[in-house]
């Protein structure tokens, strides 16, 4: 389906060529040079999704991220020539739904664009998963626990969200990080493994086995299909 896509990229041909790209595959396109503009034009127009250059004059990638995820959800796809796993880690607690490392060809970032939307789309029009006393509301982007809201990250929440849609099932780290935020190439076990010690520390009682988010022992994290079931 065709989307509304704000691509912000300082790089004149490079902005340029992913515009046609985009366009070729049907969705409306504009385009902005620095950061100052992508933030003025995501308020204006509320694109379905937003291609997002870290390293942009007046102000950076990074910034415009935290300032549109304060203002809503739109979907973010990050492209930046940096890729340690600080960047890859700050990026997804900003609320990056994806990372693109450049060089890129423009074939993926287009791909990268069709899931993200197939994903989001998906999410908004999804169920409310409920184990126990936790509830994971992906149409709301909201996270309860007996009832009250808990401040999660949108990273964590992608974890989350992720595990409740198949209670019980265990997930490998690269099967989160790619079901979660579509990543395939930049995969740090540690990228999940803070992400998870951060939401148990949010939702977990004090003390004690977790409750909800186990750990499959040589596979990676599963969220429990009932409170009190296998130990973790």
């Amino acid at each position: 389906m065709p989307a509304r896509i704000l691509v912000a990229e300082d790089d004149v041909k490079q902005a340029e060529l992913i515009r046609r790209y985009l366009e070729r595959e049907g969705h409306l396109t504009v385009v902005v040079h620095d950061g100052r503009a992508a933030i003025d034009e995501a308020r204006r127009r509320s694109p379905d999704l937003l291609v997002l250059d870290v390293m942009m004059p007046k102000v950076d990638g990074l910034d415009v991220c935290r300032v549109l995820r304060a203002d809503g959800d739109v979907p973010i796809i990050m492209l930046t020539a940096r890729s340690t796993e600080d960047d890859l880690l700050l990026g997804l607690d900003l609320g990056a739904d994806d990372y693109l490392t450049k060089p890129y060809n423009p074939r993926e970032l287009v791909a990268r664009v069709r899931t993200v939307l197939r994903r989001t789309r998906s999410r908004a029009e999804g169920e409310v998963y409920r184990v126990g006393e936790l509830e994971i509301d992906p149409g709301r982007h909201e996270v309860r626990l007996t009832g009250e809201l808990v401040d999660v990250t949108p990273a964590e929440f992608k974890i989350l969200a992720c595990l409740a849609a198949a209670p019980g099932r265990a997930f490998s780290r690269q099967q989160l990080l790619e079901h979660a935020f579509g990543f395939d190439h930049y995969v740090f076990d540690r990228t999940v493994d803070v992400h998870v010690m951060n939401l148990r520390k949010k939702i977990e009682p004090p003390g004690g086995a977790p409750a909800y988010l186990k750990t499959v022992y040589g596979v990676g994290y599963k969220l429990a299909d009932k409170v009190g079931s296998d130990a973790s």
